[in-house]
């Protein structure tokens, strides 16, 4: 599968919550990649500013229809909340 598409998510979170925060990424990870309509990839990006983490899709819609998913909106949403420092950044991106 050829990635087209990428969604990234930018959390703001303490450095003292980074670790529970790696392991929603861990935890969620495979069921992402084997369970998701068109998902390729799924990277954790950590900075010193935030954490993001990068999806790779087959199409923009295949992005966009993860964020209404019970995986997202129930799973991975309800676990990472309580370490959020603000909402996050959401973005689609269309490889060119």
């Amino acid at each position: 599968m050829t990635t087209k598409a990428y969604l990234e998510i930018t959390l703001s979170i303490n450095d003292s919550d980074r670790p529970a925060a790696a392991k929603v990424y861990q935890k969620y990870k495979q069921p992402f990649l084997s369970g998701v309509a068109g998902a390729t990839s799924k990277e954790l990006l950590v900075r010193t500013e935030d954490v993001q983490v990068l999806h790779g899709f087959t199409s923009v819609e295949n992005a966009q229809s993860y964020l209404k998913t019970p995986l997202f909106t129930k799973d991975v949403v309800s676990e990472l909340s309580p370490l959020l420092k603000k909402d996050p950044e959401v973005r689609i991106y269309q490889v060119a």
